[in-house]
């Protein structure tokens, strides 16, 4: 098996980076969601609310600022928040989870009201401010602002799987879905699919990871990721009929990287596009009422 599709998505919900390496770090890819969009009461913003968000590309500049540009070309150059420097901390959560972010500069914020709307940008100052659920981690597992894990795997065979099914379930024609609607941060080819349903822990090129969640899908997957069009009931029509698990649609699996022996600081390692994939530890460990 071979990784052959890498993805980081700097601020929560908006257009992915496609790079052909990334680092890791113990939260995820360096730079993934780092940074993101929250309500009045402190609450993330997403696709699921406002698919326009999809739209904005975001990059990072090598003095760590974020580079926003909308589909009409309005651009902000925003650099990062310091605490150190006096920038103001907000509470703010995602899924249920309080932590603490900084607030972006003032500027910034008024771009963000114009082209967006009534939401505050935040940044991560600590990487370490916000635990991995308990229920499916270690002690000292922390997470970005992704939705609940380091790092999120799928497959190419289980995308085809997926569209054969879609596909037969729709005689009369249906789009065949890219991946890029499930936002993955790497992609795996060479595999059976669904196979990865029971990974346990794998190696990829020179590091390993545990597989602990699979991942249940929302409202995002129906979201053409290139025009922000809601196109309709699938996947999640397809997925909850022949593949559920821990009772939901799911598609993809969750990791947490591990520190290689010897490795210290934020920098476990690298992926690189063409890296083997290797399974390590098998098992399917979760419930699950898969129909097909």
């Amino acid at each position: 098996m071979q990784l052959t599709g890498l993805h980081v998505y700097p601020v929560k919900s908006m257009y992915r980076l496609s790079p052909e390496n990334a680092r890791v770090e113990p939260w995820g890819l360096a730079g993934d969601r780092r940074w993101m969009l929250a309500d009045a009461t402190g609450r993330f913003v997403s696709q699921r609310e406002n698919a326009a968000i999809g739209q904005v590309r975001a990059e990072a500049t090598p003095d760590g600022a974020l580079v926003l540009t909308t589909p009409a070309g309005a651009r902000a150059e925003i650099p990062a928040p310091a605490v150190a420097l006096g920038a103001q901390l907000a509470d703010v959560e995602v899924w249920g989870t309080r932590f603490r972010a900084a607030e972006a500069e003032k500027d910034a914020q008024l771009w963000i009201a114009e082209h967006l709307g009534d939401y505050r940008l935040v940044h991560l100052d600590d990487p370490r401010a916000r635990p991995v659920d308990p229920d499916f981690s270690a002690t000292g597992d922390t997470v970005s602002m992704a939705d609940g894990f380091p790092l999120l795997l799928t497959t190419t065979a289980s995308l085809a799987e997926l569209n054969a099914l879609i596909a037969e379930a729709h005689p009369d024609g249906h789009e065949v879905l890219p991946m890029e609607r499930f936002r993955p941060n790497v992609v795996v080819s060479g595999s059976e699919a669904w196979a990865e349903d029971g990974w346990r822990r794998i190696r990829i090129g020179e590091l390993t990871f545990r597989v602990v969640k699979p991942c249940g899908r929302c409202v995002v997957t129906t979201t053409d990721q290139e025009s922000g069009e809601r196109r309709g009931p699938e996947p999640l029509r397809t997925l909850a009929r022949h593949h559920r698990l821990l009772k939901k649609a799911a598609f993809g699996q969750n990791l947490i990287p591990e520190r290689p022996a010897g490795v210290e600081g934020d920098g476990l390692g690298t992926l690189r596009l063409g890296d083997e994939v290797e399974v390590l530890e098998d098992g399917m460990h979760w419930p699950s009422d898969r129909l097909r």
